[in-house]
């Protein structure tokens, strides 16, 4: 089993997690749903999100919706927000596209906002902070971990 950071984090707090090793490519919150033979809205995704000034924010959300960067923006108090490249992302966060994780970037200075939405389940997947590693757990641990901030910020694909 993958062990990195991440997991030893949730072992030191004794996180109840389960942890699920993929292939180790990039793959869309849609494809790990369906691997994992799960509807896409219990798979979320991080997305990093540019403001003007500061640092970039980390939103999850189901992989069946996009970040509503007005939503954002009216939630930070800035007039726009910017999704980055996929390069960009990973420059920002020192991760692959696939592996951010907002739980491998504890301490790092990134505000996390995750969507409501989660709070609908017991527990939700998320990126490990690797490629090939999706993690289930409850998304009130991912909160306190992350001192997130639940709300409304995303809207359905389409």
């Amino acid at each position: 089993m993958i062990s990195n950071n991440v997991t030893r984090l949730l072992d030191s707090k004794k996180i109840h997690y389960t942890a699920i090793e993929l292939p180790a490519e990039k793959l869309g919150a849609e494809v790990t749903a369906s691997l994992l033979n799960l509807p896409p809205e219990v798979v979320f995704k991080t997305i990093v999100v540019i403001r003007p000034k500061g640092k970039p924010l980390l939103c999850v959300i189901s992989g069946a919706n996009i970040v509503n960067v007005k939503a954002v923006a009216e939630l930070t108090g800035e007039k726009k927000v910017s999704i980055p490249t996929q390069s960009e992302a990973e420059s920002l966060t020192g991760l692959q596209a696939g592996g951010i994780s907002p739980l491998a970037l504890i301490n790092k200075g990134f505000t996390v906002y995750i969507d409501s939405s989660a709070l609908n389940y017991p527990e939700i997947h998320i990126s490990g902070g690797q490629r090939g590693l999706n993690l289930r757990l409850n998304p009130r641990d991912i909160q306190q971990l992350t001192n997130a901030r639940f709300a409304e910020i995303s809207s359905p694909l389409g």
